[in-house]
């Protein structure tokens, strides 16, 4: 509780007016609690006792006065602690997801995307209502606490210590139960990610469900997270709960020591009159509630501070990757140097050596797995080398600013993101005001004018997500396009002319060459044809470059690459 406090506390600066309208709001609606109470006395010792006729009106008319300001009181901190804690969570959502998208890609391998999703809305949201509505609920009870203690203790400090010796009875299970809501808490925000992963997963593959007939696959596998979801949340439930017998028997035997020995001070010792006893038994009967509200905000707090862990999970891993400070100009030259990659204990490449030129196509084949994807990743810097060097110009491109290194590279792979938002959006991808000269132009290059040309609303044609209303080859020219519209220092087309017919992904081919000049460009392809012009090609094997050069060279001398294209070894 105490560090959960200590993380938070901090976000509450710069809400000046808003603090004092709260506390101002507290105190009104504590001192109104306490003022109730108090206005027993003069209601049972002057109307029903003394049978003052004038006090008839005046004590009603205080009752309805610090019922107003109990309820504008309420209504100031409930409104001003909200804000508080709604703007805390927007800019702790912010915060949390450029944390997020500026990790290593190993980070997002190793967590699911409905487990990311579920902790920036669900984690973030349990800890809103903890800082803004928990957070009202907490200080204003104690604050109603100590306000009806004041009553309490100036009608009768007899009384008083009789009854509120009792009271901390109760302490003891309130923690014992929310040490138990606090490990189920866990328990619960871990089986939500499961479902939301679950949930994630059904929509992104719904047209391979449909096709296999997986619908009741998919739904006994939802059912199963559901399942175990509810029955988590209602085991919590249960535990919350139990803490309400025991603190009602707590209010009863405090209430009947207060009835018993207060009883015989106003009707054996006379040491109190009627109005006096009431008060009092008003103040305690209203102090049992803020009792109860601040035990149930705490167990509450408890769900907040595992929502935190998880979160704090996140924000305190640090990218391995880190940005260097030399800028990039232009690319002029790669080269690869003794370079060793691994993923994990898996090693991905094995001393691999190259150079690339600005104005030559590499192409890059070999079977799955044998290193092409993980050379790409290098001159992305997805990852660094664990050893040999990756140069730029010369240069160690762990040395260079990486967001000048990624501005400089335009990547088109099989997997492609298309957002539901204008055709323009998809090919200036980052970009808030595209230039529509630019997106016809690389529309052009990528052989897709013609059909976006044809559209009612042409370049700003909304498309759906995922690109659903897009034939496949349609979506790999938008990909294309969008690589050109950068108009990058390096260009790589990972199987990017896979879906497309021959005439096309001729059509295309043609262009790169022809901008070649000013680019380098590495193209991974399983079709001879893609490939066959390359200047330079390089054949992956486990991991290793085993044979470089031309298709003619590598035609006569390279038996893998003879093996990956069926050719006959003449």
């Amino acid at each position: 509780m105490r560090h959960f406090l200590k993380t938070y506390l901090p976000y509450y600066k710069g809400y000046g007016l808003y603090i004092t309208a709260a506390v101002i709001g507290m105190i009104l609606a504590s001192g109104a609690t306490a003022a109730i109470a108090y206005i027993v006395k003069p209601l049972m010792d002057k109307i029903f006792v003394e049978h003052n006729v004038e006090m008839l009106y005046i004590v009603p008319a205080f009752i309805v006065l610090a019922f107003l300001a109990k309820g504008v009181g309420t209504f100031m901190q409930s409104y001003a602690l909200s804000y508080i804690g709604m703007d805390i969570i927007r800019k702790l959502r912010d915060r949390m997801l450029a944390h997020m998208i500026n990790l290593d890609m190993d980070f997002h391998f190793r967590y699911h995307s409905g487990e990311l999703i579920s902790r920036i809305s669900n984690d973030i949201l349990r800890i809103q209502n903890a800082i803004s509505s928990e957070m009202a609920v907490f200080l204003r009870e104690i604050l109603t606490v100590f306000a009806l203690l004041g009553v309490v203790i100036y009608q009768s400090p007899k009384l008083a210590l009789y009854s509120l010796i009792i009271i901390p009875l109760a302490i003891y299970p309130v923690e014992v139960i929310s040490r138990k809501i606090k490990k189920l808490s866990h328990t619960a925000q871990e089986q939500n990610s499961d479902l939301i992963a679950s949930l994630s997963e059904i929509f992104a593959n719904y047209e391979m469900i449909k096709s296999y007939n997986a619908q009741p696959y998919e739904l006994g596998r939802f059912k199963e997270h559901n399942r175990r979801f509810f029955e988590t949340n209602i085991k919590t439930v249960k535990v919350q709960q139990m803490l309400v017998p025991i603190l009602e028997l707590v209010a009863a035997v405090a209430i009947t020591a207060v009835i018993i020995i207060g009883g015989r001070e106003v009707l054996i010792e006379k040491s109190m009159t009627t109005g006096e006893f009431f008060s009092f038994l008003t103040a305690l009967s209203l102090l049992i509630d803020p009792l109860r509200r601040i035990s149930g905000a705490y167990n509450r707090f408890q769900d907040a501070i595992a929502a935190n862990e998880r979160i704090e999970q996140i924000m305190n891993y640090k990218p391995m990757i880190v940005s260097g400070e030399k800028m990039l100009e232009r690319v002029e030259k790669i080269a690869f140097k003794g370079v060793t990659l691994r993923y994990g204990e898996t090693i991905a490449l094995r001393g691999v050596s190259f150079e690339a030129q600005k104005g030559e196509v590499v192409g890059l084949v070999g079977d799955s797995g044998g290193g092409k994807s993980s050379m790409v990743n290098l001159i992305l810097r997805f990852y660094d080398p664990a050893e040999g060097v990756v140069e730029i110009n010369g240069i160690d491109s762990r040395e260079l600013d990486v967001t000048s290194l990624r501005n400089k590279i335009a990547i088109v792979t099989q997997r492609i993101y298309i957002s539901n938002d204008t055709i323009a959006a998809n090919i200036a991808y980052g970009v808030e005001n595209p230039d529509p000269k630019k997106v016809e132009e690389a529309l052009r290059k990528a052989n897709l004018w013609e059909y976006v040309k044809s559209l009612p609303e042409g370049i700003y044609t909304v498309l759906s997500e995922g690109g659903t209303n897009l034939s496949g080859g349609q979506r790999q020219r938008i990909a294309i396009a969008r690589a050109l519209y950068k108009e990058p220092d390096i260009l790589i087309l990972d199987e990017a002319t896979s879906a497309l017919d021959n005439k096309s992904e001729a059509a295309i081919i043609e262009t790169i060459y022809r901008l070649k000049e000013d680019l380098i460009v590495f193209m991974i392809a399983h079709r001879l044809s893609t490939i066959e012009r390359a200047d330079k090609i390089l054949v992956f094997e486990h991991g290793n470059i085993v044979c470089s050069g031309t298709k003619e060279e590598l035609s006569k001398n390279c038996e893998t690459f003879k093996k990956l294209y069926h050719m006959d070894n003449r």
